[in-house]
């Protein structure tokens, strides 16, 4: 046989194996999905809060608890996740919360938002006005 026939062989059957070996992570990675989507509704509940402050920033600077830091996985401690400061009752808090959430956050107005622990999932309703993104700005040859 040629050998580059065996080489052409050997690489195939490397990626089939890796194509089964990725299937078989991404089942068992939406398995685990569904569950703690389960447990964040589960311990949601709808809170009152004034907005002060909303960045992106790393983890470490982000100003969470050493144990929230911890417990997530090391390749995503360098990631910039969404950080949002705000007055809960008498207490000014650091929450996260999804993207989609956070390009629609208020800044310096209250809202009733729906929180599992440190991260904020949705939002409710605004006081004194909507839940609507704001406009991004216009290129120059858009105009």
């Amino acid at each position: 046989m040629n050998p580059l026939t065996i080489v052409l062989i050997v690489i195939f059957v490397v990626l089939i194996i890796a194509l089964v070996a990725l299937y078989i992570f991404g089942k068992k990675a939406e398995k685990k999905q569904v569950a703690q989507r389960e447990q964040m509704e589960a311990a949601a509940q709808v809170v009152s809060m004034l907005i002060i402050d909303k960045k992106k920033m790393k983890l470490k600077e982000s100003g969470l608890p050493a144990s929230v830091i911890e417990s997530t996985p090391k390749y995503l401690r360098r990631t910039k996740i969404p950080v949002v400061k705000a007055k809960i009752g008498p207490r000014i808090m650091t929450l996260m919360c999804e993207n989609k959430v956070f390009e629609v956050l208020p800044v310096k107005k209250e809202i009733k938002a729906v929180v599992s622990g440190l991260y904020i999932t949705e939002i409710k309703s605004v006081r004194g006005g909507s839940i609507e993104p704001p406009q991004k700005k216009k290129g120059f040859f858009k105009r």
